[in-house]
């Protein structure tokens, strides 16, 4: 019987690890370490940093492939699109989802509980938690734009789960939206998620005022 070879896409699995923090804002991605971290041939790994780079995930300083970083303008005009675009998933999610995609929200909740001391932990949770609201929209057209939208939240240098103070208020906006999907409350689902992003977004902007008197 033949043995079957996967092959790994390349592309996902830089953004994966952008994503994840292993590579940040202003890193320098080179082929060939790529290739041996990844565990991918340097073809694929080209193409891939080209098809990122006119995505404008990355972008190129000299020969060099960098993670970008996004300014004051992008930070505001990507938040605004995604309070968006994520309250009309919450929004159909309170009128589409499943018991069982609600259930997972509280469950996500949960579990963020346990991970108040521990903001990178935190970050993951978060980003399944508003997943999960995404895939409960069931409107694949919606997710496609979403998908768009979270691959440049990944440029981000720091989570806004990390100030002071944030996680216990972001779990309480997390239970608000649930809640309201739960009762099948659309509007209030709707509002809920607004502010959770706009909260989200005013930490941002404290923490990189806090950054910019450092210098």
């Amino acid at each position: 019987m033949p043995v079957m070879v996967v092959q790994k896409d390349a592309y996902t699995l830089i953004l994966r690890a952008i994503d994840r923090g292993t590579y940040r804002p202003g890193d320098r991605l080179v082929e060939n370490e790529l290739a041996d971290r990844l565990g991918v041939s340097r073809t694929p790994i080209r193409e891939a940093l080209q098809r990122l780079e006119s995505q404008q995930v990355l972008t190129r300083d000299g020969r060099s492939m960098v993670v970008a970083s996004l300014g004051y303008e992008q930070l505001a005009e990507l938040y605004t699109v995604r309070a968006e675009l994520e309250a009309l998933a919450a929004k159909l999610a309170a009128k589409h989802a499943e018991k069982a995609e609600v259930d997972l929200l509280f469950e996500y909740i949960e579990k963020d509980r346990g991970y108040l001391d521990d903001p990178e932990k935190l970050a993951q949770s978060n980003k399944r938690f508003h997943r999960q609201i995404h895939l409960a929209s069931h409107n694949q057209y919606l997710l496609q734009h979403l998908q768009i939208v979270s691959r440049n939240m990944a440029l981000m240098a720091h989570t806004s789960l990390a100030a002071v103070g944030r996680p216990e208020l972001a779990i309480e906006e997390h239970l608000a939206i649930a809640n309201a999907i739960a009762a099948g409350d659309a509007d209030a689902a709707a509002t809920a998620l607004r502010t959770h992003l706009l909260e989200a977004f005013k930490t941002r902007l404290r923490s990189m005022e806090i950054d910019s008197e450092q210098l």
